[in-house]
């Protein structure tokens, strides 16, 4: 019985820690039981312009294991909070990169991809972890990348000029 009221003290917790984010409520709870439904998505977009279409959310979308319930494509059956290989060979077990290109994007190279994408579901384009319009200077100065030459009042998005992942041309340059 004590077992029991811990995890229900537990899902309480989560849930009110995550507050009213309808994103992060299904994630939490779909920890805990199957069959949660995912969050609504409106039916209609809002019109962008084309420099910000690449920045609309797509609708909530599940990464192919995740979606499946295939836990353990990723993770230890035993130890959920265990990966089947260590986080920076994970996805690479799945998406076959090669790294053939002069220059390669820091996360990827060290395996990080989750730095940029979420491996169970997103409601952004790619499986990223948020909005693309100012996903990138999360990491990258806005002031430091507004001095470099050609950067200041730039409206495009930053993947107009440069490879995510990787390239031939220096600053990963298209």
């Amino acid at each position: 019985m004590k077992v029991w009221t811990a995890v229900a003290c537990a899902v309480v917790a989560a849930a009110v820690s995550i507050g009213c984010d309808a994103t992060a409520r299904y994630k939490a709870l779909s920890l805990f039981f199957d069959g949660v439904p995912p969050p609504k998505v409106p039916e209609a977009l809002p019109a962008v312009s084309a420099v910000n279409a690449a920045t609309r959310k797509v609708g909530f979308r599940s990464h192919g294991p995740y979606g499946a319930k295939l836990c353990t494509a990723c993770h230890n059956p035993g130890a959920f909070n265990a990966l089947v290989l260590p986080p920076e060979e994970l996805c690479f077990k799945c998406h076959e990169f090669k790294l053939d290109k002069k220059y390669v994007h820091g996360p990827l190279a060290s395996g990080g991809c989750t730095a940029c994408h979420d491996p169970h579901s997103s409601q952004y384009r790619y499986m990223l972890v948020s909005e693309s319009d100012s996903f990138c200077l999360y990491c990258h100065d806005r002031k430091t990348v507004g001095e470099i030459p050609g950067h200041a009042d730039v409206e495009e998005q930053c993947t107009t000029c440069h490879d995510p992942h990787m390239s031939n041309q220096k600053n990963l340059l298209r």
